[in-house]
């Protein structure tokens, strides 16, 4: 067994992380970790697996000139701007609605990404991205490959956000499929996960011939959380912005 210190200060990191208004963004990424997600679109930046994610999933639509990355990664005075010119432009009803407020916002956290249908003309705040066609073939796969369609429609009282059929999220694999399955949101599945603490039963998911056990472990007690993994597993841990860890291992079956 290998011992794991999780360490308090790194709460804020990883690809589970929560954000939303009672939940802002700690920290922004290093440039280092950012990285384009199509080479015609050179400023719309995600995180590097986010984005090597996203590449896949619109390879394997062959959905490159029908599908564009329409807003990546923000940083805190871009959200700023997009937040004052939408309140001048649109309105406070229509930008609390749609436009989360700075330090608020997935955006910042190279984590979601905007897509819509491609058209001459896209709206930058809402581009249109329905539930047919090409786009609705990008949402089936999307969390194969990651990602969740972050705020769907009928849970807006929970998100805090209106409806964003074009708003997707990575989570990665298999959180994705999990939220998708249990159609949660990310608040939801961030509450689900802690009905599997370290200490106790965990969820077991299986796919491709491998089973993932993953676990919840809090850690607002003390600076330093320690746990124990078995020698020679693939695991991944991702704070959750609140109050722990999400621990991810994947065994081979048989």
């Amino acid at each position: 067994m290998n011992t794991l210190k999780l360490e308090k200060a790194h709460l804020h990191q990883g690809s589970l992380i929560l954000i939303n208004r009672k939940h802002p963004v700690s920290e922004e990424p290093a440039g280092d970790m950012l990285t384009p997600v199509d080479h015609r679109y050179p400023d719309i930046l995600l995180e590097r697996k986010a984005a090597v994610m996203y590449r896949g999933l619109i390879h394997s639509l062959h959905g490159g000139e029908r599908i564009i990355p329409v807003s990546g990664y923000r940083t805190r005075r871009e959200q700023e701007t997009i937040y004052t010119e939408s309140i001048r432009e649109n309105g406070e009803d229509f930008t609390a609605k749609y436009v989360a407020y700075p330090n608020h916002s997935e955006h910042q956290t190279g984590l979601a990404i905007d897509v819509g249908e491609y058209k001459e003309e896209i709206d930058f705040i809402r581009p249109d991205f329905p539930y047919t066609g090409i786009c609705q073939k990008f949402r089936r796969k999307a969390a194969g490959y990651g990602f969740v369609e972050r705020y769907p429609q009928g849970k807006e009282a929970i998100t805090g956000i209106a409806h964003e059929p074009w708003h997707f999220r990575y989570v990665g694999y298999p959180h994705s499929e999990l939220i998708q399955k249990n159609q949660l949101t990310l608040e939801e599945y961030t509450e689900f996960l802690k009905s599997f603490p370290y200490g106790g039963e965990h969820l077991l998911f299986e796919a491709g011939g491998q089973t993932a056990e993953i676990f919840y472990v809090h850690a607002l007690s003390s600076p330093t959380v320690s746990i124990e993994i078995p020698s020679g597993t693939r695991y991944d841990v991702s704070g959750n912005n609140v109050d722990g860890f999400v621990a991810t291992l994947w065994r081979k079956n048989g």
